[in-house]
């Protein structure tokens, strides 16, 4: 898709990768729209890449279907109609499931899952209209596979990766010309990971975003950050007895050890 003169709107734009990707929209000619609901980073970020080109910002918590709705409202108003949506905002409880609260559990599938779909779902219909635009939800490798320490946090990235890949099949089948990006990331070195340990390197900010907007760029359908981490983890599932698999991603990718040590980013 050419990003050039589009409308790119990102969640969780005011810092992580998500920040690094306004950055790479507006370099790339856009005009880019940050929601975030830290208003100090929103100041920050505009005041940064506002000589690069046109971006704004507006506050909001995606957990609150009534906030989306009224900033959606107002982006149309002001701004006009999204090109490009990129689903980025995203929260993780790093707890054994029973020690989650109730609060931690409903604010995780609030922000991880219903946040996208409902936020999609206002931006949408104009794309229908226009029969064009580009939908990116930033899923997780997570969604990939079982870990613990991280229940409710797979549980909400395997419902998006459900959602948002059926989604592409369903404007495949109604011939619309709105493509579906489902990216599923390791863990990346932003802070919202900070004590993960890890055998299968941790990816780096830049790298991570760039690849996300050139898949947006080539329409990529759905992507692992690495690549392998897709194929290694669908053929083992597949192949190997569920002992078996849980050897593989335990001892020998190390991967049901990497949250032992999690701190996540500081408040």
């Amino acid at each position: 898709m050419e990003i050039r003169d589009k409308i790119v709107l990102i969640t969780g734009g005011a810092s992580g990768i998500g920040k690094i990707m306004v950055r790479l929209m507006l370099e790339r000619k856009a005009k880019v729209i940050i929601w975030d609901i830290h208003q100090e980073g929103i100041d920050r970020t505009i005041a940064e890449f506002s000589g690069k080109g046109k971006v704004f910002g507006y506050k909001v918590d995606v957990s609150s279907l009534e906030q989306i709705q009224e900033t959606a409202k107002k982006v149309k108003a002001e701004i006009g109609v999204v090109d490009i949506l990129i689903n980025n905002a995203g929260i993780v409880v790093g707890k054994y499931f029973n020690e989650h609260t109730p609060s931690d559990i409903s604010k995780t599938i609030d922000i991880n899952t219903n946040a996208p779909m409902f936020i999609t779902r206002e931006f949408l219909d104009d794309m229908l209209k226009q029969n064009s635009g580009h939908i990116c939800n930033i899923a997780s490798s997570g969604g990939l596979v079982s870990n613990p320490k991280m229940s409710v946090y797979a549980a909400s990235k395997w419902a998006l990766n459900g959602w948002s890949d059926t989604l592409r099949l369903e404007m495949k089948q109604m011939k619309k010309k709105v493509n579906v990006t489902t990216i599923m990331p390791y863990y990346i070195n932003t802070g919202m990971f900070d004590g993960v340990k890890s055998k299968i390197p941790i990816l780096e900010p830049e790298a991570t975003a760039l690849t996300i907007v050139k898949a947006i760029e080539k329409n990529k359908k759905l992507i692992s950050i690495p690549g392998y981490i897709y194929r290694v983890t669908r053929l083992g599932q597949a192949i190997m007895s569920i002992n078996m698999f849980d050897w593989f991603a335990g001892d020998i990718l190390g991967i049901y050890k990497t949250m032992e040590q999690f701190k996540g980013r500081k408040k």
